[in-house]
């Protein structure tokens, strides 16, 4: 089997379809003020309108209040909380209950006591992403276009679904599921010509890349 594939980074409704169109698991529309991929109110609900029942719509948050995850979800339906920030295990599990969405505990990895960490979280899946290296990105929350070192992941225990991220593009993503064996996989500047503006070839070609391995047993 293949891997799923999260697109992340969603902010037209034409780069959703298109996504969609191609087999995507899931779409991420993300909630944070400071990203340069933040997707207005008003087009995540042509989105979430035009794309509901046919993929997962997932909320991306970054320290946000319990009560502006809820409303949002609420809004657009969400079936799916990304949360990317230092929300901590009751924190997950009680947006999981006011939602009723699946729960992705987003964690930045450089070394092994991150993959200790996320552990304490019990939710739906695991969303490991690059610790920025590079000073100008150190505040980012994902979409830093880095990756981290998938060695590391040989030392996972948990049986909490993988969702592998951080800097997987067309050119590597093949690599990084032949070596991690993920459930899947979530693209963000990789597939991108801007910030929150999907490539159309370069997005049909990540997918193309990662429909051809099979990852065996999925983490």
């Amino acid at each position: 089997m293949t891997p799923n594939i999260k697109v992340c980074g969603i902010t037209r409704l034409e780069d959703a379809e298109l996504a969609v169109g191609l087999g995507a698991w899931a779409l991420g529309m993300i909630f944070y003020e400071r990203s340069p991929r933040r997707c207005s109110i008003e087009e995540a609900q042509r989105i979430a309108a035009a794309m509901r029942r046919r993929v997962e719509l997932c909320g991306v948050f970054v320290n946000a209040p319990l009560e502006e995850i809820t409303r949002i979800s609420e809004v657009l339906e969400l079936t799916m909380l990304q949360l990317h920030g230092d929300e901590g295990p009751a924190f997950c599990l009680e947006a999981a209950r006011r939602t009723g969405a699946k729960i992705a505990k987003a964690v930045q990895v450089s070394g092994p006591g991150d993959l200790r960490d996320v552990e304490r979280y019990h939710v739906d899946y695991h969303l490991l992403d690059a610790r920025p290296k590079a000073p100008e990105k150190q505040g980012l929350r994902g979409g830093t276009g880095e990756t981290f070192d998938w060695k590391l992941l040989a030392a996972r225990r948990s049986k909490v679904p993988l969702i592998l991220s951080g800097g997987l593009g067309p050119d590597n993503v093949a690599e990084a599921i032949a070596a991690t064996h993920p459930y899947a996989v979530d693209t963000a500047s990789g597939t991108e010509t801007a910030p929150g503006h999907k490539d159309p070839e370069k997005l049909r070609s990540f997918f193309a890349q990662a429909h051809q391995v099979s990852v065996g047993s999925p983490a």
